[in-house]
């Protein structure tokens, strides 16, 4: 089975630049089949967190105290990932985070991470906006749980991503939607879905 691993973090702010922090992360693995595995914990890497990203989140720095080192977290999460393919929604976001926190720890992960808002603005132009609870509602997702908490995120965001390929798959007569194809399509011109994917198409039969 082609598996790709969803990931979210929560933070102490927007920027690890800045010095902000994770309080927590999760990864979820997916298949052809559906959401095959889980990973989750929160960090605690001895910064505090502001009062409003507190009530955004429900994490409090009381919870934090009592979690794992970050060192910990980030080589159980390296290990857990093990080269897969990664997805995100605001993807730039996490991928920032994932690179600052493994760097801590000497790992990098060599790939980039394929954005699931990127895909759904080129999948779903007619949506309102692209926040993945905007996308949720519009494509009659179930919500899993609590959103800005990790694992909720997660998980809706890997079952956005298998209604996309879904929907790839009826609308343009796809036997499989590869990752190679979802990087084109976040790449391409937002009005441009249907040209992206015959383009496609057509190298798949020429080679």
């Amino acid at each position: 089975m082609r598996e790709r691993i969803i990931i979210d973090f929560e933070t102490t702010g927007l920027s690890p630049r800045l010095g902000d922090r994770a309080t927590e992360v999760a990864a979820v693995v997916i298949d052809e089949t559906g959401i095959v595995d889980r990973f989750q914990s929160l960090i605690n890497a001895g910064r505090p967190i502001p009062p409003f990203i507190q009530q955004l989140t429900g994490i409090s720095n009381a919870m934090i105290r009592q979690a794992p080192k970050a060192e910990t977290v980030m080589r159980q999460l390296f290990a857990f990932i093990a080269g897969r393919p990664l997805v995100a929604h605001n993807a730039s976001f996490d991928h920032g985070f994932l690179g600052a926190e493994l760097d801590r720890i000497g790992e990098s992960y060599p790939g980039g991470l394929l954005c699931s808002m990127k895909v759904a603005r080129r999948i779903y132009p007619e949506a309102p906006n692209h926040r993945l609870a905007t996308l949720i509602q519009h494509a009659s997702i179930a919500v899993t749980g609590q959103y800005h908490r990790a694992l909720a995120d997660a998980e809706m965001t890997a079952l956005l991503w298998l209604r996309m390929e879904q929907k790839l798959r009826h609308d343009f007569a796809l036997p499989e939607v590869s990752l190679e194809l979802m990087q084109r399509i976040q790449t391409a011109p937002c009005k441009g879905l249907g040209k992206c994917v015959d383009s496609f198409k057509r190298r798949a039969c020429a080679a």
